[in-house]
């Protein structure tokens, strides 16, 4: 690996935006943002979203958590015996990789007694977690879930644009052309190009476009 790959690899911190604004709609996202705006539809007051990492699931969660005034809870850090919030709905980002199922378990049960909606993410459908805890399995296996499907070409390329623009990275429309070409079709690969384009505080080229492609096409390594 050349010197400037294993600098490219280096974390750089970035806080996403997450307004409404900053949400690319398209058609591999269209029915998870029907969903979300019609809780009182859900069954049982419970909804999941599942699809590819950097598909738009958080995204999703903090614009519902921010419409019904509810609070954003996160799978890992869900330990012990979760208090609901005083008011307002319930949000659960990455909802397959809870700390401790019981927790998620008991959440669950206390919202359904308060009348609380319960909006859940995770990157696969219930029925394919590996969980332990025979009653929550048979809760999460009656929520209804709806996958974000893979994006659509277009949706990538706005993707791409709208990631170099938050971090004023000026790259030629060919240059993008370039990289969706060689890249991963996915999200989560256009955001960690972008990120590692923005690390290398140089000018953006073909040969560190070049570089940066090698590098994720060497996850082994990373």
């Amino acid at each position: 690996m050349t010197p400037l790959a294993r600098q490219l690899m280096l974390p750089f911190p970035h806080a996403p935006g997450f307004a409404a604004a900053d949400f690319l709609v398209a058609p591999s996202n269209e029915a998870a943002m029907a969903w979300i705006a019609r809780p009182r539809e859900w069954p049982e007051h419970r909804l999941l979203l599942w699809g590819q990492a950097g598909c738009g699931k958080t995204h999703l969660l903090h614009l519902w958590a921010d419409r019904v005034a509810g609070t954003l809870l996160t799978g890992p850090t869900l330990r012990g015996l979760p208090m609901l919030p005083e008011a307002g709905d319930i949000a659960v980002d990455d909802a397959d990789l809870v700390a401790e199922e019981a927790a998620l378990f008991h959440l669950l049960n206390a919202a359904r007694e308060a009348g609380r909606s319960v909006l859940l993410s995770a990157r696969t459908p219930p029925a394919r977690w590996a969980i332990g805890l025979p009653d929550l399995a048979s809760r999460l296996r009656a929520v209804t879930a709806i996958e974000i499907m893979p994006p659509e070409e277009s949706l990538l390329r706005a993707l791409l644009a709208r990631l170099l623009a938050d971090r004023q990275l000026a790259v030629p429309a060919a240059l993008q052309d370039w990289l969706l070409l060689r890249l991963p079709r996915t999200p989560a690969a256009l955001r960690e190009a972008v990120a590692r384009l923005d690390a290398a505080g140089s000018r953006i080229d073909r040969a560190l476009a070049a570089d940066v492609v090698a590098g994720l096409a060497q996850p082994e390594e990373a």
